[in-house]
């Protein structure tokens, strides 16, 4: 068994995807398993990858029902201990995986779920605009998604456990994987950056917010005006969000801070 797992899921990416495969080549080792799951792209995609095949264990060339089909598909064929997922528009930080190995071998992880770090939310150019990511806890778990996600560490055991992720979800299928153990689940989190992740994308949209209200309202016992309130706290922190972005492109401010 390698100790890591890194899938990515990709289609039609070819843009984007050779910088992605660059960011993980000098933290290929031994230990380190790579899968790349393309749902049958009609661009360069699989140009790219054969052209990476010397640091691609595993090549699923087929077509899928969306990125948490493909991750179910990556998660069947790998073998690691710890599976870290990245799309492929997004840049694993040069020492990521060095920090993670040896972060947990001063940790007792045998009962550790998930692991997450900090991730620089960037532009097209890798400017930065915020830094996301906090340490888990159910009660703002509960209401939204507080952990980033990419090149997180998810326990082979979680999945085993919990099953595979629930194809129902098309955009928040991540965040009801965690959301299933409730307050049960054992997570670690590290005051480090470990990966640059691209704007824009539909987790960032209105359908976002109504699929995380729909999960979050499962694992809760909130009443309808508990529900009506959660909905419109995210819509409105969505649009603020949104402004921000706004004004940070306008004016090209260096950095903000948004967790």
């Amino acid at each position: 068994m390698k100790q890591f797992s890194i899938i990515i899921a990709t289609y039609n990416a070819a843009e984007t995807l050779n910088a992605c495969l660059n960011s993980i080549r000098s933290q290929k080792a031994e230990e380190v398993e790579l899968i790349v799951v393309d749902g049958n792209s009609a661009d360069a995609t699989r140009e790219i990858v054969q052209e990476n095949m010397d640091i691609i264990d595993i090549y699923i060339h087929e077509k899928d029902k969306g990125i948490y089909d493909a991750w179910n598909k990556g998660v069947k064929a790998s073998c690691g201990e710890w599976i870290l997922f990245i799309g492929a528009d997004d840049i694993l930080c040069p020492d990521t995986i060095s920090f993670y190995k040896d972060a947990l071998a001063k940790t007792d992880c045998t009962k550790i779920d998930y692991v997450s770090a900090w991730v620089n939310y960037v532009d097209s150019s890798g400017r930065v605009f915020c830094r996301l990511g906090s340490a888990w806890n159910w009660k703002d778990f509960s209401k939204a998604m507080n952990v980033a996600h990419v090149a997180s560490l998810h326990n082979r055991q979680l999945f085993d456990e919990t099953g595979l992720f629930n194809l129902e979800y098309k955009i928040c299928a991540d965040y009801e994987f965690l959301a299933r153990k409730e307050n049960r689940l054992k997570t670690l989190f590290f005051e480090k950056v470990v990966a640059h992740m691209r704007m824009g994308g539909i987790s960032l949209s209105g359908k976002a917010i109504k699929e995380t209200c729909k999960i979050a309202n499962v694992h809760t016992k909130r009443s309808l005006f508990g529900r009506i309130a959660l909905a419109s706290e995210k819509y409105m922190y969505y649009y603020l969000f949104l402004i921000k972005i706004r004004i940070w492109r306008v004016f090209k401010h260096a950095y903000i801070f948004l967790v």
